[in-house]
């Protein structure tokens, strides 16, 4: 019988928004958890900081000591507290001692994964961590396990909620980025600080975690290039509409091959515009997408809520039936797999697509003086449209795919002609083949 058999102990580090769920609900149906795993679950102790503003908890599980709790008699450990310390010395310290671990931490993952796959290695634990990208979305095993027999060519992603609901907001309402970001503030899709969403370092973390288990190779957050969208303009919006595109902050692992055929990664985060007809173009609101090209399952699309305490809950009890599984049959899940090793592409050789906004003089010759600069850095113009007259006079050009050094350096250069009063906006156009 499932309830003779030895409980499966879990220390739970941290009881916000996400561990109070994950506590209501191991706590309110424990006979279907205990059937899903083989094994009663019983929760042993809640470590935080102010155990005077969890009345939700009981007082018998409260504690602040976060690592007797670790070292004490348990099996698992559930970290949801976020940061790299203490959470990076708590879990080392509970896969060393033989207990596995469940993690929604992306920040610890992509700067200290390697050593927490390798601590779980050494002692034969588990280290599961799908609530780290996407929330409530099925992503992370999907990658690390069911398209383990396939190559992956390229992930790309909505994986920040905060940003996609401002992004959303200015192309649906046509208001600047201040004000649409002290609305969702306003209604809880923004942080106080909203730095670590608004400057990409959240969806870059991302990104790093996603990289790795793609391509097989370790990528940790500082190989990811990173810009937020806090330059994003309602012009920039509107220049996107004329072309049937919209714009989102996009998370973009991809293989690349050399004209040599050496293969390297590349990891990035910007704003891009892409068509309105592209499957991510419709991810509105605060929900997440991720757009996955595998040779043979082809392409493939997650979508749903990435972030909130229920949705990311459900990650993470995922993840803890999994772990439970494992001890009840004594078997182990998934390793880490870092066979292929290639290397990072720095973003100055990875090939993208520019859509150049410019203001210019009303001259002859406007045109063919931007056109032979780009010739000069060996860039082709896919698109180029002039309108206005006078000082209203304007330039758009979208380029064909070329290395982001190159034209980086031919917008410098542009900025530099007499004929170009300023260069208005400059931004990446993805989603299509060109």
């Amino acid at each position: 019988m499932i309830r003779d058999r030895e409980p499966i102990r879990v220390a739970l580090l941290g009881c916000g928004t996400v561990g109070t769920e994950v506590l209501r609900l191991l706590q309110d149906q424990p006979e279907e958890f205990a059937a899903r795993t083989g094994a009663p679950m019983l929760v042993t102790g809640v470590a935080v900081r102010r155990p005077h503003k969890h009345p939700e908890v009981p007082e018998n599980l409260l504690t602040t000591d976060a690592q007797a709790l670790v070292e004490g008699d348990v099996d698992v450990v559930v970290e949801l507290i976020g940061g790299i310390e203490p959470a990076r010395s708590l879990l080392l310290t509970a896969l060393r001692s033989g207990k596995s671990v469940v993690t929604a931490n992306k920040a610890l993952l992509a700067e200290h994964g390697s050593e927490l796959y390798a601590a779980a290695d050494e002692a034969g634990t588990d280290i599961y961590f799908e609530a780290a990208v996407a929330g409530a979305i099925p992503l992370l095993r999907p990658l690390r396990e069911s398209l383990a027999g396939d190559r992956i060519n390229r992930v790309m992603g909505i994986v920040n909620g905060t940003t996609n609901y401002i992004l959303s907001a200015m192309d649906s309402t046509g208001a600047g980025y201040s004000e649409t970001l002290d609305e969702a503030g306003r209604l809880g899709y923004a942080e106080a600080d909203p730095t670590a969403d608004v400057d990409g370092f959240d969806a870059a973390a991302k990104a790093a975690i996603l990289a790795s288990l793609a391509f097989h190779t370790r990528v940790t957050a500082s190989d990811v290039h990173r810009e937020g969208i806090s330059a994003v303009t309602p012009g920039d919006i509107a220049a996107a509409a004329t072309l049937d595109r919209t714009v989102k902050l996009l998370a973009i692992c991809e293989r690349v091959i050399d004209e040599d055929g050496t293969e390297s990664v590349s990891a990035r985060v910007h704003p891009a515009m892409i068509p309105r007809s592209h499957p991510l173009a419709g991810v509105g609101g605060a929900f997440n997408a991720v757009f996955v090209e595998a040779e043979a399952a082809g392409q493939l699309m997650f979508y749903g809520q990435g972030a909130g305490g229920a949705p990311t809950a459900s990650a993470v009890l995922g993840d803890l039936v999994a772990v439970a599984r494992n001890l009840v049959v004594k078997g182990k899940g998934p390793r880490e797999s870092a066979h292929a090793q290639l290397p990072v592409q720095p973003m100055g050789k990875t090939p993208t697509r520019y859509h150049i906004s410019l203001d210019v003089a009303d001259k002859p010759g406007v045109l063919s003086q931007v056109a032979a600069t780009f010739n000069e850095h060996d860039v082709s113009i896919s698109v180029v449209r002039q309108q206005g007259r006078g000082a209203e006079a304007s330039l758009v050009v979208v380029t064909h795919t070329a290395a982001d050094a190159a034209l980086s350096s031919t917008v410098d250069k542009i900025a530099q002609l007499p004929i170009v009063r300023e260069v208005v906006s400059v931004m990446r156009v993805e989603g299509e083949p060109t």
